[in-house]
């Protein structure tokens, strides 16, 4: 069951080219980055100059079983873990997505969001092409097919010059060729491993370490890699005026045992806390995360502070992604079903509490209301990020102001209405500097809490545009 006051996630991809046991590997690569999409998942492979795939709605485990796998032969293959950020949650828009196209075939799986799709759709319809899903990411396999006579390499140049917004993608071709791509600003995550002479594509290194392979480099903003027959080629297409890799893969996203621009994300996150100390410090008897989101940063802040780091809420991590509704006597369910306080350790403490984010807000007022009537006097939340205050369309599922508590609410205000004793949020300028990158403002993109954004896109655009 997913926070709804939390960001939804963005997806997760994976390609392996050169092993016996590509699906089964895939499949691991997928359980790895399982935190990056549950609402569905598939796995392709290339054999005798043609695709199999097969996916499903749920969780990687709910989609495959060993004799699903075993079906799956094949050398070369690439897998997708989704969270929808442009088109509904169906089986129909489950990636990867396949297509053949004359005598060949083609699977890709996308992170990210296309800004331009709307428009590059209306324009292929235009001339004759017809779309089977409500994906952004069917864009982007109509356009390579346009090009394909001219080469796989100039079709793939030539298909990624007409794409704006973040995309990192993982194609498979019937031949076999296993295709990483970056966009130009490098918005979205995206590595490379070897793995017993073969390579592997993965959004995140936990990936790779779960297959056992090595990781080699993370692909830059405009890369393109083509993967054949154990031999690796690189394609640098022109890249954006600066980098903006999301800022809050660093924050939320990515899962903390993994590396991203070169910084391990556990200790990135206890950075943030330590800043957060500095920046307010608090009287209490405790600090506490808000599992498992905040638990990094609250450990950099009971560092930094002295105050004892405590759960002082225990996660149930049984609740699935649904569960039967209870009687509407039982309020506030679906919150207390998944976090539930540590009576005995809390009552009659004053507490700090640390979060990553604090997106609709509704979650967090129900849970500082149940830890005052439980006996908590005073409550204190230190936010892991500045506040989010303008949408973000390049693959995080909020798109409209309207969502963002803090985009229409001053933060003494947001504090009394969540029932708080005082509320800060970290500084842009201290989780740049938590990150450890060198000269970060040129590096992450941080739209959705100061609305610069580095690719201009429709106002209007959200995850159902394309179903017109």
């Amino acid at each position: 069951m997913h926070d709804q006051d939390k960001p939804r996630e963005a997806c997760g991809i994976f390609g392996i080219s050169g092993s016996s046991d590509a699906a089964t590997l895939t499949y691991f690569g997928l359980y790895a980055l399982q935190h990056r999409g549950q609402e569905s998942a598939g796995i392709a492979v290339s054999r005798d100059r043609k695709i199999f795939s097969h996916k499903g709605m749920g969780l990687a485990p709910e989609v495959f079983n060993p004799s699903i796998l075993g079906q799956l032969s094949g050398q070369n293959a690439i897998g997708h873990t989704r969270y929808s950020t442009t088109g509904s949650s169906v089986l129909g828009n489950a990636q990867p997505f396949v297509i053949h196209y004359k005598d060949r075939y083609f699977a890709v799986a996308h992170n990210g969001n296309l800004v331009n799709a709307v428009s590059l759709k209306n324009e292929l319809e235009e001339s004759g092409s017809i779309f089977q899903t409500t994906m952004d990411t069917e864009v982007f396999l109509h356009l390579l097919v346009r090009h394909i006579h001219k080469g796989l390499e100039t079709a793939l140049v030539e298909t990624v010059s007409r794409l704006q917004g973040a995309f990192s993608f993982a194609v498979l071709t019937s031949e076999g060729q296993v295709i990483g791509i970056k966009d130009p600003y490098g918005f979205r995550p995206l590595c490379l491993g070897r793995l017993n002479g073969g390579y592997v594509l993965a959004s995140e290194t936990c990936a790779l370490d779960l297959v056992h392979a090595d990781f080699i480099r993370e692909l830059n903003p405009g890369e393109i890699v083509i993967i054949e027959n154990d031999r690796i080629r690189s394609i640098q297409t022109p890249v954006g005026p600066r980098r903006a890799f999301c800022i809050f893969e660093f924050i939320y996203f990515a899962r903390p045992d993994s590396t991203i621009y070169g910084k391990n994300v556990y200790l990135v996150r206890k950075a943030m806390g330590r800043r957060l100390a500095e920046e307010a410090p608090a009287s209490a008897d405790l600090v506490m995360p808000f599992p498992d989101s905040g638990t990094y940063a609250a450990l950099g802040y009971s560092e930094q502070t002295g105050i004892p780091f405590e759960i002082g809420m225990i996660r149930n991590h049984y609740v699935g992604r649904t569960f039967i509704q209870p009687a509407q006597s039982m309020r506030d369910f679906a919150v207390r079903v998944k976090l539930n306080p540590v009576k005995e350790l809390l009552r009659g403490k004053d507490i700090v509490i640390v979060d990553d984010s604090i997106i609709r807000g509704t979650t967090v007022k129900t849970r500082v209301k149940a830890l005052r009537e439980m006996g908590v006097r005073r409550v204190h939340m230190r936010i892991s990020g500045p506040a989010h205050r303008f949408p973000c369309h390049y693959g995080i599922d909020f798109s409209t102001k309207g969502e963002l508590i803090a985009a229409g609410m001053p933060v003494d205000t947001l504090k009394d209405y969540l029932g708080l004793d005082s509320l800060h949020y970290l500084t842009l300028d201290g989780l740049m500097q938590s990150t450890g990158v060198e000269n970060p403002e040129n590096h992450f993109c941080r739209a959705c809490f100061d609305g610069c954004y580095p690719v201009q896109c429709d106002e209007n655009l959200n995850k159902n545009c394309l179903e017109t």
